[in-house]
């Protein structure tokens, strides 16, 4: 996806696939791999207007130093057929470099110019080991919980089912549980089969999150 959004032409690309599975990411990892300018909005809180200032800001951009702008919007087939025929001249001339995500089925979301002016990718839930990982990563790195609590197998088991390939939704579950055992100065939370924690237990220096399920 990088080569195809960092060549010469770069084409504009259609993120098609379900919650959490990495879109708003993959367009920010282009963004900052390409060195450009990266402009995100979500077409539920935004209109022609906000398009229009984006591409005007983009052509300022370009004549000024020659950077290219990554315009991302999410939900993108929340945008009417008005909204989305906004954006048709700039992907067109390449003013901008439009990645649109969307959960809805896009030959059916998405009106068939804008389809034919952008690459189509399809992208699958992730994978039950997928999710693991992103677990460990926000429990051990600095920029997540760093080490601060634990998991117990009961619970990432349980936390994984549940996540159905979403890791935002994994995410949260994780946050709320370690933030209401650190908040509550307790050191071991018990996750009930609902996943919310329901009582608090005293054991050892850190926080360890285990599951109740029967």
């Amino acid at each position: 996806m990088r080569r195809l959004v960092e060549g010469d032409s770069p084409m504009s690309l259609i993120l098609f696939g379900p919650p959490g599975g990495g879109k708003t990411t993959l367009a920010r990892i282009v963004s900052s791999a390409t060195n450009r300018r990266f402009v995100q909005m979500s077409a539920l809180n935004s209109g022609v207007r906000d398009v229009r200032a984006v591409i005007e800001q983009a052509q300022v951009d370009l004549r000024a130093s020659g950077r290219l702008t990554v315009l991302f919007i999410d939900e993108i087939h929340r945008f009417s057929k008005t909204q989305q025929d906004s954006l048709l001249g700039a992907v067109e001339a390449r003013t901008v470099t439009l990645v649109a995500a969307t959960t809805e089925n896009p030959f059916f979301s998405i009106v068939s110019p804008l389809m034919s002016r952008s690459l189509l990718l399809t992208l699958q839930p992730l994978s039950g080991g997928e999710i693991e990982q992103v677990i460990d990563r926000a429990l051990s790195d600095e920029r997540g919980l760093g080490g601060a609590v634990t998991l117990d197998a009961d619970a990432r088991s349980h936390l994984v089912r549940t996540s159905d390939g979403d890791a935002r939704r994994a995410l949260n579950a994780l946050e709320a549980a370690a933030g209401s055992a650190l908040a509550a100065g307790r050191t071991a939370s018990t996750w009930s089969h609902s996943s919310r924690p329901s009582t608090w237990l005293r054991s050892g220096t850190t926080a360890t999150v285990t599951s109740t399920m029967t």
